[in-house]
Order: structure tokens, then C-alpha cells, then sequence
């Protein structure tokens, strides 16, 4: 997970959770809960709370050490939840090998079975709706697609192939994807990065006065489309003359999709990190002159 921190000892109730994030890839909630000694069931009642009162998806518990029990209780959590709530339970060690510096280790003890919740929720789809051949076809191409992510060693983060035109790729702070997406119809491929938080319009804008730069990095001539009405923009780049239906064309899409969506990251990943919105001055508005 990418995680933005949103605070540190927040009040719920009498209790205060010690590290409050945020899940840029979904825009979920994550508390870590840091316990430096045994796990006790106040800790497993703290965190059970703050879940309710924070609106968290993911809980990340850190202790000395885990009792049996507690441990078994993460571990129903996850079986009885679904998949957008997770919990994990993590030992911390520290090692140290004569006078060399403390090494820390983090033990996973409990986490949420990916994949049993995979079949429950592929054999739930099946049972309620067949998918189509042209959606079928989609996520053999993305599967495709992330195997061959895989074998290049992408430092990329690849997400779950689905059946459909797009996926969403996280670029390390809410309200911000890269999206690489596939029109059979227009036979082309291309990758677009949204904005769609709060601050867009100035973000946007302020990534448009590093357009020179920017498309220098890139090597390509971009397209800066503002979306009022979506409350958004969209920054992309297009390859025409492009036939996601064609199989055998495959190798040559997936390679360009890589190219291109780890160069995007290492373009705009560093700007979109410093972006202030305060430092946008909107034009004056003719009619206020």
C-alpha cells in the first residue's frame, strides 16, 4: 500500500490511535496501532473502536509479541469480513550482530487470505452474471499485461486485472491515478493521468505551467484536457492506429503501456508530491475588472 499520513494520536472517544493514513490507491483508511509489549485485550478492544469511529478498512497491529488468541481473532476478522477490510497483526524484533547497528524486523502473523477472498468473490460474480466475450478478452489483456510487468521487473505496483477498459494505477497521493487505458472502437491505447481531489483545477493548472518540461521528460506531446463539468482534468498521451483486439499485437501494446506508464511515474510522481494548490493564482475575471 501507498499510504499519505493524515495524523498521528486522534481522538476517539477516551482512546487516541497512534498513526492515521490514507490508501492512495483506493482512498481508504488505514490505522497502525503500535503496542511495544505483549498484545493485551485492551489493544484488540482499542482497535476494534477506533475502526468504528475513524471509518477504517485496514488495521495494521504492532506489537512485541502476539497471544495465541489475539492472533486468532485477526484472523476470524479477516474471514468473516470482506475484502475491503483488512487486518493484520505484525511482531517487531530487532536484531544486532556485535557492534554493528539495531536492525528492525517486521513479523507478518496475521493477514487476510487474498486469496480465498478471490475465489468467494470470482465464484459470487459467476453465480449472478456470466461476463461477456469483448470483458473476457480485457482481462486476459491486462493479465497478460502484469505477467509481463512481472518478468521485466517492473518497480511498478500492478494492479488486479479486471475485465474492463481501464485500470488504476497509484501515483503516491489521494486524488491522483494513472490510468492506462484501451478503445477497441478507436483502435488506440493510451495512458491518462486524473486529478480528481478538491484542488484539481489549481493542480492542474500548475502542472500545466511545467508543460515544456514536463513533455521534454516524457519525450511526447501531451494532451491537457480541463473537465469542469466532471470537476477533474486530464492529462494524457495516445498511441493511435492501435488494435487492443488484435492478439497477436499484444507484445508490442504491453511494452508500450510499460514504457510509458513507468516513465509517467517517475515524470510526475516528484510534481505531484510538491503540488500546492495555494500557490495557484486563478486569471482575473474580466467582468471584476
Amino acid at each position: 500500500m501507498e499510504l499519505e499520513l493524515e495524523g498521528q494520536e486522534l481522538d476517539v472517544g477516551d482512546f487516541r490511535a497512534d498513526i492515521l493514513c490514507l490508501n492512495t490507491e483506493d482512498n481508504s483508511r488505514v490505522l497502525i496501532e503500535n503496542q511495544l509489549e505483549r498484545t493485551d485485550h485492551n489493544h484488540l478492544g482499542q482497535n476494534l473502536t477506533y475502526a468504528a469511529g475513524l471509518d477504517i478498512h485496514t488495521v495494521i497491529w504492532i506489537a512485541q509479541e502476539f497471544r495465541e488468541e489475539h492472533r486468532a481473532a485477526l484472523d476470524r476478522l479477516n474471514e468473516i469480513t470482506n475484502e475491503n477490510f483488512r487486518y493484520f497483526g505484525i511482531e517487531i524484533k530487532v536484531w544486532k550482530i556485535e557492534d554493528s547497528a539495531s536492525a528492525l524486523q517486521f513479523e507478518i502473523v496475521s493477514s487476510p487470505n487474498d486469496w480465498s477472498r478471490t475465489i468467494s468473490r470470482d465464484t459470487q460474480q459467476a453465480a449472478s452474471r456470466d461476463l461477456s466475450e469483448t470483458q473476457l478478452q480485457l482481462k486476459r489483456f491486462w493479465t497478460a499485461m502484469r505477467d509481463y510487468m512481472a518478468q521485466k521487473d517492473s518497480p511498478l505496483k500492478f494492479p488486479k486485472p479486471s475485465p474492463w477498459r481501464y485500470l488504476i494505477f497509484s501515483i503516491g497521493r489521494a486524488g491522483f491515478n494513472i490510468n492506462p487505458v484501451v478503445a477497441t472502437r478507436d483502435k488506440s491505447i493510451s495512458i491518462s493521468l486524473y486529478l480528481s481531489d478538491k484542488d484539481s483545477t489549481a493542480h492542474f493548472h500548475l502542472l500545466k505551467e511545467q508543460q515544456v518540461e514536463i513533455e521534454t521528460e516524457l519525450e511526447d506531446s501531451l494532451e491537457w484536457a480541463e473537465l469542469p463539468e466532471r470537476k477533474s482534468s486530464r492529462i494524457s498521451l495516445r498511441k493511435t492506429n492501435t488494435d487492443p483486439g488484435d492478439e497477436t499485437d499484444w507484445p508490442n501494446q504491453h511494452e508500450w503501456f510499460a514504457s510509458k506508464l513507468e516513465l509517467f511515474d517517475k515524470v510526475f510522481r516528484p510534481r505531484i508530491k510538491a503540488l500546492n494548490a495555494d500557490d495557484w493564482e486563478p486569471p482575473e475575471d474580466e467582468d471584476d475588472k
